[in-house]
């Protein structure tokens, strides 16, 4: 059972959010003492895949069945509307709404075209960019660009992502810079299978909305996917890495762009890069407490570093670990095997309480609103 403290952080985050979220005429959270809506991608015990909607006393909102897995999420920044991404190499996404769950359009993907998981809307509202791959030159990332008609999307274009398997985008805080994360690895259509991973490109690019490229940097190792990322309200730039290199090698699997400064590893200690099996898969920045959080579920460990200074302040086991998505005083972590988690950041010692959401089953993402 989630805890009287968990509720009452609930209800004074919900009061908070309510206060700014009258959405061009309705309330995404209809229910004042509900608290923030998590979004992620989970499948059921057959297989069968869903868009979910839960608030954190694990109340179901919505659970909205799709014919293909979704990976990450992105909200609508003036209507009540969230994007699920198709998980790569799938060519469907699906246009919800927030309130019900209705699904309101499934989005295909271009011929010679698939989704990568991951999307941005401009604060406009006006405009959509979704990671795609080129199967007709495999591994060509592109921004598929997608223009709201209603709330409906339509695509207007591509621009280039200057890089290989592009896999998340997000922006800097100007609203207006395009941050992208190139996995570096080639792939075809239908499949998930690396081409190149003697030849792999990996790289962080800084883009204008109109393509221009601004800056491409990399980390010291060639196999070091760079796949998941996190943007603070200061421009700071945090991402996590995949290696496919040996099993030996130790890689930078925690990287970071402070504002001016060099794309860099993040100091983590050698015992908790050894711990992440070389593979993370989700980054979360609590902007107010200043802190960085990072699942890695093939080791079955979540991580919380300090931003600024980068002095570890978590290190626990957690099966499967999946999204992390920060909320009012923390962390909400899912999980693929096991029960979810809320994680109190604001003491000295931080605090795990389990949520009553549904156990195992959560994809990588989940993004709060």
């Amino acid at each position: 059972m989630v805890t009287d403290m968990l509720r009452r952080q609930a209800l004074a985050l919900g009061s908070l959010i309510l206060s700014a979220c009258t959405l061009g005429g309705w309330t995404l959270f209809t229910n004042k003492s509900a608290g923030p809506l998590l979004l992620s991608a989970r499948d059921d015990s057959n297989g069968r895949h869903y868009a979910v909607g839960y608030r954190v006393d694990g109340t179901r909102v919505f659970a909205t069945q799709v014919a293909q897995r979704c990976h990450d999420i992105i909200d609508h920044p003036q209507l009540p509307i969230a994007l699920f991404v198709a998980r790569r190499p799938g060519t469907e996404s699906y246009l919800i709404d927030l309130r019900d769950g209705r699904l309101l359009q499934t989005v295909s993907s271009s011929p010679d075209r698939h989704f990568y998981g991951h999307a941005v809307i401009h604060n406009s509202g006006k405009w959509l960019y979704a990671t795609e791959n080129d199967i007709t030159d495999p591994g060509r990332g592109v921004l598929g660009v997608y223009q709201f008609v209603g709330e409906r999307l339509q695509r207007a274009g591509e621009i280039s992502t200057h890089g290989i398997g592009p896999h998340q985008v997000s922006w800097l805080p100007d609203g207006e810079t395009l941050v992208v994360a190139n996995g570096g690895i080639r792939t075809e259509a239908e499949s998930r299978v690396e081409m190149n991973l003697d030849a792999m490109q990996p790289s962080l690019v800084l883009m204008q909305r109109d393509g221009t490229l601004l800056s491409k940097e990399s980390l010291s190792q060639q196999m070091n996917s760079v796949r998941h990322m996190a943007i603070a309200s200061d421009g700071t730039i945090v991402t996590g890495q995949q290696f496919m290199g040996p099993s030996h090698e130790a890689a930078e699997l925690l990287a970071i762009k402070r504002p001016g400064q060099p794309f860099q590893a993040f100091p983590v200690a050698e015992q908790q890069l050894q711990a992440m099996a070389h593979y993370t898969a989700s980054v979360a920045v609590h902007d107010p407490l200043r802190l960085v959080a990072l699942t890695a579920p093939r080791g079955n460990r979540f991580f919380i570093w300090d931003l600024d200074s980068g002095a570890l302040k978590l290190d626990a086991p957690l099966p499967d670990c999946a999204g992390v998505g920060a909320v009012a005083d923390g962390f909400v972590v899912t999980s693929g095997q096991g029960r979810c988690r809320f994680y109190d950041c604001r003491q000295r010692t931080l605090v795990a309480q389990p949520l009553d959401l549904p156990t195992g089953l959560w994809d990588n993402h989940l993004h709060v609103v």
